[in-house]
């Protein structure tokens, strides 16, 4: 079984770049992340970088209903095929950032832990068997929901509005490569508290399956980003200010403050 790697993007001395992660820093590389890398020699300590979004996706498609114990407690019918939605590009934040509530939103937000899948190159209707040979790596996410808005409309659920306010995005802090999805646990802790544990094996849809079955949809890039629902235990944040971090061992931990 091959080595498991952890690549980052970073800002350092107003630069941008990306590496591996060691267990001495961050080991940079040129090229591109999602095809030829090589090594500089040069390695950066963590704390003399600023983590980035560790993909720039040129979409982020977010699943519902993708779990069969969440779909048992909502007593909602396990869908045949994919639900999901895209969030916008702008949403995007880093590793530690700081989310506001938006100023025109007086409303809840929940966190919702995720596993995230990252597209390597480009796929367009591939077989499930082959998603593996176009999915780069995964990452840790969460799904902010601004949970008001959604359903505030009775003719109309608002899903892109209400997950796409700027910083409602973050994931990251790292792309991990070499990792079977199907043995993850994904594990969100508020405010010192664990409040989600679940296993992906659990998934309606596997990873490959998604990859498959979106690409017959659209054509994906490398660098997108698929979101593969959540579990038991989404909840609201409701304190003045939040500290929530995702945790997926083997790919690391996502912390941002939410600020209300």
């Amino acid at each position: 079984m091959a080595a498991v790697t952890r690549w980052v993007r970073f800002r350092h001395d107003a630069e941008t770049g990306f590496g591996q992660l060691t267990p001495s820093g961050i080991s940079v590389h040129t090229g591109e992340m999602f095809g030829d890398t090589r090594p500089t020699g040069q390695t950066l300590a963590l704390d003399d970088v600023e983590l980035l979004a560790p993909a720039q996706p040129s979409k982020i498609i977010a699943l519902w209903n993708n779990f069969h114990a969440l779909a048992a407690k909502l007593k909602s019918p396990e869908p045949p095929e994919p639900l999901y939605l895209l969030k916008a590009l702008t949403s995007v934040t880093a590793p530690g950032a700081v989310i506001n509530r938006p100023p025109s939103y007086g409303g809840k937000t929940t966190y919702e832990g995720e596993l995230g899948i990252v597209i390597g190159k480009t796929c367009t209707a591939v077989a499930p068997e082959e998603a593996d040979g176009y999915i780069f790596g995964y990452t840790c996410t969460n799904d902010v929901t601004a949970a008001d808005i959604l359903n505030r409309d009775p003719t109309f659920p608002q899903w892109a509005r209400a997950k796409g306010f700027d910083g409602y995005g973050p994931f990251g802090p790292a792309i991990a490569v070499g990792v079977d999805p199907a043995n993850l646990v994904v594990r969100t802790i508020l405010n010192g508290v664990e409040r989600q544990n679940y296993p992906i094996a659990d998934m309606i849809f596997s990873a490959q399956e998604l990859v498959s079955k979106i690409s017959h949809d659209m054509t994906l890039l490398a660098g997108d980003l698929i979101c593969c629902g959540t579990s038991i235990g989404v909840g609201v944040m409701k304190e003045p200010v939040n500290t929530v971090t995702i945790a997926i061992d083997g790919i690391g931990e996502l912390t941002n403050e939410f600020r209300q």
